[in-house]
C-alpha cells in the first residue's frame, strides 16, 4: 500500500424480510501479507438450505484460495477467475448430494500490497469503484435485464423495476460454467472506496445516491444508513441484503 494511507473498512448483513439469510460475506486481511486485503460477497439461492449451501461453499473456498495467495508470486487476477472455477464445481457437486439446487452469485475484490486492486464477478451481485463520490467504474449484471439495458431496449431505470429482474443469466451451480468477469485496478489512491454489495441493497440505490454516502460517511456510518435506508425503501419486501466497503483514506497530518 502507498505510504501514508491507510484502509478503513465496514461489512454489514441483513436477513431483510425473508425468513433465512442466504447471503454471506467476508472481508479478510492476509494473516502473512499486511495490506492484502480479500472482500467476497455471495447471494445464495435455491431453496431454504440450498442457498446457504451455495453461498457457504464461496466463502469457503475464497478463504483457503487466500490462505495460499502470494502477492509477490501469485497473480491475483487467477487467484479470483479460480475462486470462480473451483466454488462452482463444488455447488455442483453438494446438488448431485441433494435434493436441491443450489445456486450462489459472486462478487470479490482483492487489494495487493502495492495498491493495485483485482475484482471478478458472476450473477448480479456488484462491485462499484468511486473517487470521492464520483462513480469510476462498476461491474454489469449477468441478467436478463441487464442484457436489455445493454441491447438498448430498456433504460437502466426501468430495469430496476421490471418485472424480470430477478433472472439471471449466468451464476455459480449453473449447468453452464459461470462467466467471470474481471477487472484490474492498476493503483488505488487515496479518496477510492470500494464496495462489493447483492441485489437487496444496490436495487434501493442509484449509483449517485451510493456515492454520496461512502463520501460523506465513514464506512461504519455508510454502512448503518444503507442497510436502514434499503430496509425503508423495501417497504416490508426485502430480500436478504450484504456489503463490504473499503476506504483509501490519507493519513491525518
Amino acid at each position: 500500500m502507498a505510504k501514508g494511507y491507510r484502509l478503513t473498512a465496514s461489512t454489514g448483513l441483513h436477513k431483510g424480510d425473508r425468513d433465512y439469510q442466504q447471503d454471506q460475506l467476508a472481508l479478510l486481511a492476509h494473516p502473512r501479507h499486511p495490506g492484502c486485503v480479500l472482500g467476497v460477497i455471495a447471494d445464495g439461492m435455491g431453496g431454504r438450505s440450498g442457498g446457504r449451501k451455495a453461498s457457504d461453499q464461496v466463502m469457503l473456498t475464497a478463504r483457503q484460495l487466500f490462505e495460499r495467495y502470494s502477492p509477490a508470486q501469485d497473480d491475483g487476477g487467477h487467484m479470483l477467475s479460480q475462486l470462480v472455477k473451483d466454488a462452482h464445481l463444488v455447488i455442483k457437486l453438494t446438488a448431485l448430494s441433494s435434493e436441491e439446487e443450489p445456486h450462489s452469485t459472486v462478487a470479490a475484490f482483492l487489494i495487493n500490497p502495492a495498491g493495485d486492486c483485482h475484482w471478478v464477478h458472476a450473477g448480479d451481485s456488484r462491485i462499484y469503484h468511486f473517487h470521492g463520490r464520483g462513480l469510476v467504474k462498476r461491474t454489469l449484471d449477468h441478467s436478463y435485464v441487464q442484457m436489455l439495458v445493454s441491447q438498448g431496449e430498456i433504460s437502466e431505470d426501468e430495469a430496476n423495476d421490471h418485472p424480470q429482474s430477478n433472472i439471471l443469466m449466468g451464476c455459480l451451480g449453473a449447468d453452464e460454467d459461470p462467466p467471470a468477469a474481471s477487472h484490474l485496478i492498476p493503483q488505488l489512491r487515496p479518496g477510492d472506496t470500494l464496495l462489493a454489495c447483492s441485489d437487496g441493497l444496490w436495487h434501493y440505490f442509484t449509483d449517485e445516491e451510493l456515492g454520496a454516502a461512502l463520501a460523506m460517511l465513514s464506512p461504519r456510518e455508510a454502512t448503518e444508513f444503507l442497510v436502514s435506508k434499503a430496509r425503508a425503501r423495501a417497504g416490508g419486501g426485502g430480500d436478504n441484503l450484504s456489503l463490504v466497503i473499503v476506504k483509501l483514506e490519507p493519513l491525518e497530518e
